[in-house]
């Protein structure tokens, strides 16, 4: 049996007490449900994206609390303009500017410490490292852990919507990569089946995906 994975459980623990946090400090605001499946969506999008950028893994979970929790405010106070850009590059613009605020913070405890222990960590991809807050860098990161994200919540979401066997086979063949005769074989299953786990199950993911992007447009 393998066993869990100590960093994973985790970020399980800090992802379950920064949504606490977040949900409590969101207060009595209208359609907390909407928000707590905002923050269900795109916390690992912004996890990703903060770790990558050098942050330690608590400096990442504030990235993550504090950006959601600033987009709530800026949202109440109808402050996002689709005409000026799409949600996509306000999120990670908040997020982004969030991460700065940490490598900030580091550096001015850091420095009030005395400590030279700052310099140790530019082995890691500090933000200066991985992009200017304008440049290309930080931007070709996001797109692709935007996608990755996006993704990986519409399989959630689908698996619950569609029989074990089903996503079982799509999840063999097209997550995984077997071959047909492979699926066929170790799950005793029709050829007719795999394809037709993979249509279902695509096209259910492609619409989820459309949903998530329309829905969390805040």
């Amino acid at each position: 049996m393998d066993r869990p994975d100590p960093s994973q459980a985790a970020a399980r623990r800090c992802y379950e007490q920064t949504r606490k946090s977040l949900i409590e400090k969101l207060g009595n605001w209208e359609d907390q449900r909407a928000w707590d499946e905002f923050y269900r969506t795109y916390w690992k999008l912004i996890l990703s994206v903060a770790l990558k950028a050098g942050l330690r893994q608590e400096e990442a979970f504030d990235v993550v609390q504090e950006t959601i929790l600033a987009l709530a405010k800026q949202s109440q106070q109808n402050k996002y303009d689709p005409e000026q850009g799409s949600f996509k590059v306000w999120l990670m613009n908040m997020a982004r500017w969030r991460i700065a605020d940490q490598f900030r913070k580091r550096k001015k405890d850091t420095a009030s410490a005395g400590s030279v222990g700052f310099e140790n960590d530019r082995h890691t991809a500090t933000l200066e490292r991985i992009a200017d807050p304008a440049g290309p860098e930080l931007e070709q990161v996001w797109d692709a852990e935007w996608n990755k994200n996006l993704a990986d919540r519409a399989i959630a979401k689908v698996k619950s919507k569609v029989s074990p066997k089903q996503f079982q086979i799509f999840d063999c063949y097209v997550v995984k990569g077997w071959p047909v005769r492979r699926v066929v074989t170790e799950l005793g299953v029709s050829t007719a089946q795999v394809y037709l786990s993979k249509h279902r199950v695509g096209s259910l993911i492609k619409q989820e995906i459309t949903s998530i992007e329309n829905e969390s447009s805040i």
